[in-house]
């Protein structure tokens, strides 16, 4: 598990050891409080140190890079997380490793998003790809170039999660001061998903029977607001082709090819209960 200090990586390394998976933790950082598992501190950048992370692992759970756009120089996301992911599917394909679950992202699909630049359609799903609008979404899409053309030359199963934005019970106190303005969360169609959840994507990914590289959007079923989906894209983007009806907060980030490639169905969310 490369990232295990991170917040989906925390999070992943938990759901993998309660269902009974050998887990080994990497990341450059050090390693947080009470993960329950070894720990390797490593910088995916240097490929020596990928190999020797690697070595003797059955397979991959890459959630390592760069995390969001704007958090270092352009130039160095884009470099930074390409040579990460590049390092980690090659020693995958050189060791000979049986799967690799990676995270992608949900900006790969044209986020952000905004009234000068709308989605093409709503719900987004996977054939609204390839549309980075920054380094950090550049990326996500040249390493899901990446990861296809190596499965190809492996046989390697890979699957690309393109996780939402991924929120914790703290993330959750917030949600109240997103609802007077449909604007303060239109970049992402309103969307999220919780982080147990993502780590539970990341498992049914392993388990899931795949062949070739695919890439799936781990989206909640609902979304973030109080008002319906439909009344927030007539407010927000009342020009945007509608191709299914909408019912209800349901997500316009559409979810349905990640439940039936592998297996994920989401079950936690900000409406079981905004923590005080």
């Amino acid at each position: 598990m490369t990232g295990a200090a991170g917040k989906a990586g925390r999070a992943a390394v938990a759901e993998l050891l309660e269902h009974g998976y050998r887990v080994t933790a990497t990341d450059v950082a050090a390693a947080p409080d009470g993960l329950r598992a070894p720990y390797l501190r490593a910088d995916l950048t240097d490929h020596g140190q990928v190999v020797d992370v690697l070595d003797g692992a059955d397979a991959v759970v890459h959630l390592a890079n760069i995390p969001a756009p704007g958090l270092r120089p352009a130039a160095r996301t884009l470099t930074e997380n390409t040579t990460m992911n590049a390092h980690v599917f090659l020693t995958a394909q050189t060791l000979g490793l049986r799967k690799v679950v990676w995270a992608s992202s949900e900006t790969t699909l044209g986020l952000a998003f905004s009234p000068e630049a709308p989605p093409r359609y709503v719900p987004v799903d996977e054939d609204h790809f390839p549309h980075p609008e920054s380094t950090y979404a550049l990326s996500k899409v040249l390493s899901e170039s990446m990861a296809a053309h190596i499965s190809n030359w492996s046989g390697i199963p890979f699957v690309g999660l393109r996780f939402s934005n991924i929120f914790t019970d703290e993330d959750y106190r917030a949600v109240r001061s997103f609802q007077a303005d449909a604007t303060s969360r239109m970049w992402n169609l309103w969307g999220y998903i919780d982080v147990r959840d993502a780590a539970a994507s990341c498992r049914n990914a392993l388990q899931a029977d795949t062949s070739g590289s695919v890439n799936v959007i781990i989206a909640n079923d609902d979304t973030i607001m109080e008002r319906p989906s439909a009344e927030l894209l007539r407010e927000v983007f009342p020009a945007v082709e509608v191709r299914s009806e909408l019912k209800g907060r349901e997500t316009l980030l559409s979810n349905a090819l990640a439940r039936r490639l592998i297996g994920f169905g989401p079950q936690h969310g900000w409406r079981g209960g905004i923590p005080a």
